[in-house]
C-alpha cells in the first residue's frame, strides 16, 4: 500500500481497506470464539480478551468510515496513517486465520502456537495488547478526523513509532508515505466555519516536532474550587500533561462570551483529582524557557500570583498554545486590554517583518527564530486598530525549506510559499484563498516591492561575494534588532 498514488483512487483503496479489515477482523473474533468453546477454562481469559479486543478495532474501523462521510474535507490528513496501519493490522489477522486454519495441529497446539509465536513477533507484546495498540491509534484517528478536543498530538506520536516497530518486525518491508505537511496542507484547504478556529489548532498533528529540554511535572496552584462548567458550553480544546497528571481544558461560556480555561490536577498519592477556573481576560501568559506560565490578578494580596506552570514536549506546542491564549484573550467580550507582553513569546528573534495584503485584510508577517532551538516560523498578526499585534495564523519551517523550489516569484510583490501548513487564530480569515493557484502553495502579497526580495533573501542568501561592508552598516528590517516594541520602520509606514 505504501507506493499507491495520492489521489482519489488511493482514498478509496485505503477506504475500501477499513471496510474489508473490520470485516475480517469480526470474523476471525468469530473463530476465536469458537476455538475457546473446545478448550479447557484457564485458557479463556486471554482468548476473550483478545476477540473482544479486535471487535473494538472492527467498531472503530466503520466508525472512521462514517465519519469520512461526514468530515469529506479532511480525509487526506487520514491516509497516510491508514496507509501505515492497515497493511500490519492485515498481517496479525491474517496470521492468526492461519493459525487457525492448520488442521495438522491440536485445537490447543494451534492456540498456544498462535500465541506464544505472535508475542515474540512483536517483542513480548501479548496477542491482545496488540489490537489495543491497533484501537488506541485508530481511536486517535477518529479523534483527529472529527476535530474532537479528545485529540492528542502527542499520543499519537508515540503510538505511531510503535506501529513503525511493529511493521518492521513483521517484515513489511514497503515504507509507508510519511504523513507531513504535504498532506496536512491539503486538509488545510477545507476550511468549516461550523467548527471555531481553537478546535482546530490541536485537532491534527504537528508538520514537525523540535524538542523542548529540562522539562520538569506541570503544576496548578489553585485556588481549588468546585467547577461548574455551563451545560451548553463550547469545549474548544484540551491538553494533557506528563501523561494526564494534569490537564487543562478551554471552553466558551456562551452567557458572557468569554473564554475560560479549566485545570484539573490529580493527586500524585490518591489520583483524586481537584480543579481551578479563570477566565482567560483573568489571567497572563509569558514564557519561561519550555515553560508557559499563567498568572492570575489576587484582590487579596493586590498583586500577581502564579496559576499554573505548563512545561511542553515541543516548541510547536508551546508556540501554538501561547497564540491561542492570545488570541482568545483578544476574542472575549470581558477583556479590557491585553498586556503587551503577552503580545511576543520570549526567547524568540526576530528575523523579518513587512506588510502583506492577506485574504483582503492588512497584515503584519513576520519571521521568528527560536534561540533556544532553532526552530523557524511565520507568523502574521493584525495591523492596526483595536485588534492590532492579534495573531492571525503561524506556520512552522520545516525541511521543506531547504528545497530551492521552496519559494516560487510570482510578480514583483507575491511570493508562492509551497508545504506550509497555518495554523489559524480566527474564523474570519479564510487560508484557502491564499492557494488559489496551480501549485496549491500558500501566497504571500507583499505591499512593498522590496520587502518580497528581502524576504526571498533571508531563506535564499544571495552570493557572498555581492555582499558588502554597507550591508553592515544599514540594515534593512530582516536584520534589525529583534525587539518587538511594536515600532514600525519607515519602509512600512
Amino acid at each position: 500500500m505504501g507506493n499507491m498514488p495520492n489521489d482519489g483512487g488511493r482514498t478509496a483503496l485505503l477506504l475500501g481497506g477499513c471496510y474489508s479489515e473490520a470485516m475480517g477482523a469480526n470474523i476471525v473474533a468469530g473463530c476465536i470464539d469458537s476455538l475457546r468453546s473446545f478448550l479447557s477454562e484457564p485458557f479463556h481469559p486471554l482468548m476473550l480478551a483478545l476477540s473482544d479486543e479486535m471487535r473494538k478495532c472492527s467498531t472503530i474501523l466503520l466508525r472512521i468510515l462514517e465519519q469520512t462521510r461526514s468530515h469529506p474535507g479532511r480525509v487526506p490528513a487520514l491516509l497516510d496513517y491508514l496507509d501505515m496501519l492497515l497493511p500490519c493490522f492485515q498481517k496479525t489477522v491474517g496470521d492468526i486465520r492461519g493459525y487457525y486454519d492448520d488442521k495438522a495441529k491440536s485445537k490447543e497446539i494451534r492456540w498456544r502456537t498462535m500465541y506464544h509465536k505472535m508475542a515474540d513477533e512483536a517483542g513480548s507484546m501479548p496477542l491482545p495488547q496488540r489490537f489495543t495498540l491497533y484501537h488506541q491509534f485508530l481511536l486517535l484517528m477518529s479523534h483527529m478526523l472529527t476535530k474532537s478536543p479528545q485529540f492528542d498530538m502527542n499520543s499519537l506520536e508515540v503510538l505511531q513509532k510503535r506501529i513503525l516497530q511493529l511493521r518492521e518486525k513483521q517484515g513489511i518491508k514497503t515504507p509507508p508515505t510519511p504523513a507531513g505537511p504535504l498532506v496536512m496542507s491539503a486538509a488545510a484547504m477545507f476550511h468549516d466555519k461550523s467548527v471555531h478556529w481553537a478546535e482546530d489548532i490541536f485537532s491534527r498533528p504537528l508538520p514537525s516536532r523540535t524538542p523542548l529540554k529540562h522539562l520538569r511535572f506541570s503544576e496548578c496552584y489553585g485556588p481549588w474550587k468546585e467547577v461548574q462548567v455551563p451545560q451548553n458550553a463550547r469545549t474548544l480544546f484540551r491538553r494533557s500533561f506528563d501523561q494526564e497528571r494534569l490537564t487543562i481544558f478551554a471552553f466558551y461560556d456562551p452567557y458572557d462570551n468569554s473564554p475560560y480555561l479549566v485545570v484539573r490536577s490529580l493527586d500524585t498519592g490518591t489520583n483524586i483529582p481537584a480543579f481551578s477556573m479563570y477566565g482567560v481576560h483573568e489571567l497572563c501568559i509569558e514564557r519561561d524557557g519550555s515553560c508557559l506560565v499563567l498568572k492570575r490578578w489576587s484582590y487579596t494580596e493586590r498583586c500577581a500570583k502564579m496559576w499554573a506552570l505548563l512545561y511542553f514536549l515541543t516548541w510547536e506546542e508551546l508556540v501554538l498554545f501561547h497564540c491561542t491564549f492570545v488570541s482568545l484573550k483578544f476574542e472575549g467580550e470581558q477583556t479590557d486590554v491585553v498586556n503587551p507582553v503577552e503580545f511576543k513569546i520570549s526567547r524568540e528573534k526576530r528575523l523579518f517583518q513587512a506588510s502583506i495584503l492577506d485574504d483582503g485584510y492588512k497584515h503584519s508577517l513576520l519571521v521568528y527564530e527560536d534561540t533556544k532551538t532553532r526552530g523557524l516560523r511565520l507568523h502574521a498578526a493584525v495591523w492596526d486598530g483595536a485588534f492590532r499585534k492579534c495573531p492571525v495564523w503561524t506556520a512552522f519551517i520545516t525541511q521543506q525549506a531547504l528545497s530551492p523550489n521552496w519559494l516560487i516569484r510570482k510578480d514583483k510583490h507575491r511570493l508562492y510559499v509551497r508545504d506550509i501548513q497555518p495554523y489559524v487564530f480566527c474564523n474570519s480569515y479564510r487560508p484557502e484563498h491564499m492557494r488559489q493557484n496551480k501549485y496549491n502553495a500558500f501566497e504571500l502579497d507583499f505591499v512593498a516591492e522590496e520587502a518580497q526580495q528581502r524576504f526571498k533573501e533571508l531563506f535564499y542568501p544571495p552570493p557572498s561575494s555581492t555582499t558588502t561592508a554597507d550591508n553592515d552598516s544599514n540594515p534593512t528590517e530582516s536584520t534589525a534588532p529583534s525587539s518587538d516594541d511594536g515600532d514600525r520602520t519607515d519602509d512600512l509606514k
